[in-house]
């Protein structure tokens, strides 16, 4: 009897080691989402160390963003200084310690309900687990702290993919089309940071 009991538990020894094995593997899960899609991050930029910008004449702004792709893209890097009367720092979460998903919805609010102040665009093409540089430098000019009504403006630096096609207008000039891609469809992840509007410092050359 006692050499019938011994075989089966030599039997479930593997089966033992393979439950232990799955469960461990059911802990891990999958990859953050910042590392499973399309990611901008900012490596650095020429703003002061609050993020003040000033009102009243055009400043001139650098960066350099870094885009690790996730899947084969082709479009545009876009960086924006964005103005609203209406999306309050309070209302989002748009700063580059952030959780990223969250503040990729937050940012593409902001696109729809904001005016852009300035921007620069490169056209890109990456693939998978390329980490590409981008340096980008514009002007941006806040004419005043209010809008027509009076509102107060909040402004974000926000740097995002899109599509972006230059088109003739009727008058014969040229005009640059911005769309940013989707979030959720295109799997990508913006980044942006808080400026403060109205102080008398701003960007350094």
């Amino acid at each position: 009897m006692r050499g019938g009991t011994s075989r089966p538990i030599r039997r479930l020894g593997p089966l033992i080691l393979a439950a232990i094995a799955v469960a461990l593997n059911g802990c891990l899960g999958e990859p953050e989402i910042e590392d499973r899609w399309t990611r901008v991050d900012l490596v650095s930029t020429s703003l002061d160390g609050s993020g003040s910008i000033p009102v009243g004449s055009a400043v001139p702004i650098s960066l350099r963003a870094s885009v690790t792709y996730r899947s084969i893209l082709t479009g545009a890097v876009i960086a924006e200084v964005r103005v609203s009367p209406t999306v309050r720092p309070g209302d989002v979460e748009i700063d580059p310690d952030a959780p990223r998903l969250e503040m990729a919805h937050d940012i593409a609010n902001l696109l729809v309900n904001s005016t852009s102040a300035g921007m620069a665009v490169r056209q890109v093409t990456g693939w998978t687990h390329l980490i590409q540089e981008i340096d980008l430098a514009f002007d941006a000019a806040i004419p005043s702290a209010t809008d027509s009504s009076g509102a107060f403006l909040s402004a974000f630096l926000v740097t995002y993919l899109g599509e972006a096609e230059e088109i003739e207008l009727e008058d014969g000039s040229d005009s640059l089309v911005v769309t940013p891609f989707d979030v959720d469809d295109m799997e990508v992840l913006p980044v942006g940071v808080e400026l403060t509007v109205g102080s008398t410092r701003g960007a350094r050359r």
